[in-house]
């Protein structure tokens, strides 16, 4: 256990004394918040007027903005909770570019404790950096139309935890068969650039054909993001409803905007969401434990 200690300890100390890589880390979820914030502030709100035309209901503006920070939210952590981990996780990778992985497992360090020492270690990192993302979005929040409440707060929380696992999980799995430099920035590319939109971050997924959109439902980060979604939102749809908006109409909106997601014409209920995500990280974790333990043999 103490050599487990040692090697997280050492493992995060390295990932926030490398000051480019921590600095992007931290820097690219706040950059995100402010591009949203800029750029698609506008396009989030002239779809929900849309749809609120569509039922010929005027919605008071702080509401509108309760919605479009909510979305804006939702979307940035959505995306930052997986690709800030694989960033995070990158050292695992360096590790073996630099010899220091076959250093350390010439020592009595086994290896199951490194390799779970980088999973613990990226975890712990990438928390720190989402967690500041997530405040600086309720700033945002706050300061455009807050409506949510103390359990939307708590459940956000413990959503960006999951999808924290979720992504360590992933970029472990994947960062285990990466050996260079000019691996690690092609996967690092390919997560940033397409992850938002197979998620349903970027468009929802109403936006897609019917087709990809059958094909998406079949990926775990899809019901991650609706659950940032639903905790971001239940509280001004709360406050929609109040307002005297025909629950049709709620429902209508949730559904262009992926709080409700439809598996083959059945509703998912956010308990199943949760059940999927968290099976996910289980067999990933699995999926790592076991790569890990067929490479030790393999090398004997």
């Amino acid at each position: 256990m103490k050599t487990f200690l040692i090697s997280v300890k050492r493992n995060t100390k390295l990932f926030f004394k490398d000051k480019g890589l921590f600095f992007t880390s931290l820097i690219t979820p706040l950059i995100l918040l402010v591009l949203y914030a800029t750029f698609l502030s506008n396009v989030y709100k002239n779809s929900f007027q849309s749809v609120f035309g569509s039922f010929n209901l005027q919605i008071d503006e702080k509401i509108l903005n309760g919605l479009v920070g909510g979305q804006l939210m939702s979307s940035l952590l959505a995306v930052c909770c997986v690709t800030v981990s694989f960033c995070s996780n990158m050292l695992m990778v360096q590790d073996k570019i630099s010899g220091a992985n076959s250093d350390m497992l010439i020592t009595p360090v086994k290896r199951s404790t490194l390799a779970f020492s980088y999973y613990i270690s990226t975890t712990i990192s990438t928390l720190i950096i989402c967690f500041i993302a997530l405040s600086a979005s309720m700033i945002y929040v706050g300061i455009i139309g807050w409506y949510l409440s103390f359990l939307d707060v708590i459940l956000l929380l413990l959503d960006v935890i999951l999808l924290v696992t979720f992504g360590t999980a992933l970029s472990s799995v994947i960062n285990f068969f990466l050996s260079s430099q000019g691996q690690i920035s092609a996967v690092g590319s390919i997560v940033s650039s397409c992850y938002g939109f197979i998620c349903g971050a970027y468009m929802p997924l109403y936006s897609f054909g019917e087709g990809l959109r059958s094909v998406i439902m079949f990926l775990p980060g899809t019901y991650g993001t609706a659950l940032l979604r639903n905790h971001a939102l239940g509280g001004v749809m709360e406050e929609l409803l109040s307002s005297g908006m025909p629950e049709a109409a709620v429902t209508g909106l949730k559904d262009s905007i992926d709080c409700n997601l439809y598996f083959f014409g059945t509703r998912v209920e956010v308990w199943v969401m949760y059940l999927i995500t968290i099976a996910t990280i289980a067999l990933l974790i699995t999926a790592y434990v076991l790569i890990n333990i067929f490479c030790k043999r393999k090398k004997k």
